[in-house]
């Protein structure tokens, strides 16, 4: 067995490296409005509140560990994404992030289109309202029955991501007696600042089709050979959480080089292109995300100076912005259980909840703040590690951060900025519980999401 590996998985130190906090901050009670919903606050009693509500009050009527959406903000972002790319481009929401039937509603009524990539993804878009031909739906491996129900809801487009989908999607839509709309998905080669695990325009892994040695034109020869498919367009994603911009240029010279020989060898040039998603968002104040307005120019401007180059009309641009719209607006709320200090090291702060609504910690070596929410303090800060209730010592929810001295059980602390891919990737682990979603917005707050039951849990164990 190597050195580096263990029965149970990796070695806490490998996956979880120390040193990732800087000096404490200098006010402990601040909020810092990079990181924490629009409406969030601190009343006059010092206790934090969203869309006006009070975060005691949210949690005596909906318990602990919650996540709380600012609705306000949703649709704000929503709408700021709408308003930069305007009516000469489309905005696909990343159902990934976080889907529910009101999140679906939300988009809808805010003018936004919706990228799905799985059945249930596609069942809670259409029950929810969203018109089929505003969903795009992606997916490694999609199966029969999943692509046979999106053409026969008539989804606006289906992204193709292997050689072997693209017949598969061109037999079921000629079963189906449809002409069905689609991209390809392509792997440009590009290496984005980002986690290995969440970077995907790279060779070496699951999605796409590679530009390179040709693979990509010779999936778009096949698809314009068939009747039963109406190629649309080029998908490009070149991962998540990125910051710098360098990467979707070269991505986007790479792609419009495709549509040129595209045009070239087949005298058709496709009117639209995907540059995907993955834009980050601050998880830490260290964070410096751009805003939606600054990143359309961007990419409107990186796409019409390389068709200019190309001699190509400008194809209609779409984005996939998914964490960051619904990333910032929610945070979640957890009760201190059990403070555990280690002399010379760092403090111990268990809560509620864990790795079972927040995996991404884990998973990603991700970042996250918090911060005391149901009062404040003026004790010295302590380094404190925001830990959870299961049997993983890598069970960690928030690394290293500063919370106050005095912190005792009881006490509510919230983490911010976990609206995206925290509730999505939530688990039953040692058959806990996933918390509700409770969506607030001027004064009020209504569950989108219930809280799971021991009922619903042992509703699937049929013994």
């Amino acid at each position: 067995m190597s050195r580096s590996a263990h029965p149970a998985g990796p070695r806490h130190a490998d996956v979880l490296p120390e040193g990732h906090y800087s000096a404490p901050p200098a006010d402990l009670n601040a909020l810092d409005p990079k990181v924490w919903a629009q409406t969030v606050a601190r009343n006059q009693d010092g206790v934090v509140t969203v869309g006006g509500i009070d975060v005691q009050t949210l949690a005596e009527q909906h318990g602990t560990p919650a996540y709380v959406v600012d609705e306000a903000d949703f649709r704000s972002r929503a709408r700021a994404w709408r308003t930069a790319f305007g009516t000469e481009a489309d905005v696909f929401y990343a159902g990934k992030a976080f889907l529910s039937r009101a999140v679906v509603r939300w988009l809808h009524e805010e003018g936004l289109n919706l990228d799905v990539c799985s059945g249930g993804e596609l069942a809670t878009a259409l029950s929810a309202g969203m018109p089929a031909d505003r969903i795009a739906f992606h997916g490694n491996n999609k199966s029969r029955e999943e692509i046979t129900r999106a053409i026969e809801s008539g989804v606006g487009r289906i992204v193709l991501d292997s050689f072997q989908e693209i017949v598969r999607v061109a037999h079921i839509a000629r079963e189906l007696g449809k002409r069905q709309r689609v991209q390809i998905r392509i792997t440009v080669g590009v290496e984005a600042h980002t986690h290995e695990f969440i970077a995907t325009a790279h060779e070496d892994q699951k999605f796409g089709i590679p530009l390179a040695g040709g693979q990509a034109a010779e999936a778009v020869r096949r698809a314009l050979q068939l009747d039963s498919l109406e190629l649309i367009g080029i998908h490009s994603h070149i991962g998540s959480q990125i910051f710098d911009m360098s990467g979707f240029e070269v991505a986007a010279h790479r792609v419009v080089g495709l549509l040129k020989d595209i045009r070239d060898e087949h005298g058709v040039e496709l009117p639209e292109i995907d540059l995907g998603g993955g834009l980050g968002i601050a998880y830490t104040s260290d964070d410096d995300p751009r805003e939606p307005h600054e990143i359309a120019k961007a990419l409107t401007e990186i796409v019409t100076r390389e068709c200019e180059a190309a001699k190509l009309r400008t194809p209609r641009i779409s984005v996939e912005p998914g964490r960051a719209i619904v990333g910032p607006t929610a945070f979640t709320l957890y009760e201190v259980g059990t403070i555990k200090p280690l002399d010379g090291l760092r403090t111990y702060v268990s809560v509620d909840g864990g790795m079972s609504d927040n995996i991404r910690t884990a998973l990603y070596d991700a970042e996250y703040s918090v911060a005391l929410v149901s009062r404040t303090s003026d004790a010295e800060p302590m380094l404190a590690r925001v830990v959870g209730k299961h049997c993983e010592s890598g069970d960690i929810v928030v690394r290293d951060a500063f919370l106050p001295a005095d912190l005792a059980p009881g006490d509510l602390i919230a983490v911010p900025a976990t609206g995206a891919y925290c509730r999505s990737m939530a688990s039953n682990y040692n058959h806990v519980l996933r918390p509700p979603v409770v969506a607030v917005n001027d004064g009020e707050a209504r569950v989108i999401v219930r809280r799971e039951t021991e009922e619903d849990l042992l509703r699937l164990d049929v013994g």
